[in-house]
């Protein structure tokens, strides 16, 4: 049984179409990773999953009382505005200590209890994210781009972690990556989206690479693979020749 599945959903803001025809469906325990380029619609993608946008076509279907975890690409909060992180995981409904302790453990944040949210680095405020996210268990874990903003080894760091919280938790996780030459070595798919779903399947390893390696940092390479995104694949056609996506990315 699918915990979330998207049938021919479209999404069109003001006049123009942003999403057309995607289908989707994320099963229990899975991670999947959803790039695409910059406009591709990978968020309205998201946020149509969740609810928060309408659609102009197709359906949602979830899980009856499904628990979804849902970490924002960005969130504002006034800086002049006294907030712990504790009472940042009380917004909007108060959680019992032993919740809130055992989220920001799994989220690698039992230090930032008591530091003041404003006072956190990029890398600390994900992972209060994460932590509140994680308050009601959910058996699906949705993140828009959490890495943004973070250097390679703090996007590595967080990478590593989701993969360890699909472990203990045993949800799903549907994770939108802006790094379109690096996905979790732990998806077991990869779905690329220019407003359409472009291709799907088994990310491609590429763990020999030395360069990636001096780039990602000697420690990295078992959290991270490379997905070698070639928009240039052929598929045969039943004539005897081959057509080529026309639309390629360069990294």
């Amino acid at each position: 049984m699918s915990l979330i599945a998207a049938k021919d959903l479209s999404v069109a803001y003001g006049g123009g179409t942003v999403l057309q025809g995607v289908d989707l469906t994320i099963t229990p325990g899975e991670i999947v990773t959803l790039v695409g380029p910059n406009g591709s619609g990978k968020s309205t993608l998201v946020r149509a999953l969740v609810g928060s946008v309408p659609l102009s076509r197709g359906r949602v279907t979830r899980k009856p009382g499904l628990r979804l975890g849902y970490v924002p690409q960005k969130l504002a909060i006034d800086p002049t505005l006294p907030m712990t992180v504790t009472r940042f995981l009380n917004l909007p409904h108060r959680s019992d200590a032993a919740t809130q302790a055992a989220a920001l453990a799994q989220a690698g944040a039992t230090s930032l209890a008591d530091r003041q949210m404003s006072d956190l680095s990029g890398g600390q405020f994900q992972r209060a994210l994460l932590a509140r996210a994680l308050l009601n268990r959910p058996e699906l874990l949705i993140l828009d781009e959490p890495t943004q903003g973070l250097d390679q080894p703090g996007s590595a760091a967080f990478y590593r972690l989701i993969e360890d919280i699909r472990t203990s938790l045993g949800c799903a996780v549907l994770m939108v990556s802006h790094e379109l030459h690096v996905v979790m070595s732990a998806s077991d798919r990869v779905i690329c989206l220019n407003g359409h779903v472009c291709c799907e399947g088994h990310p491609e390893v590429v763990a020999q690479a030395a360069e990636y390696r001096a780039l990602f940092g000697s420690g990295t390479q078992g959290a991270l693979a490379l997905y070698r995104h070639e928009h240039s694949h052929s598929h045969d056609h039943p004539h005897g020749h081959e057509h080529s996506h026309s639309h390629e990315h360069t990294h």
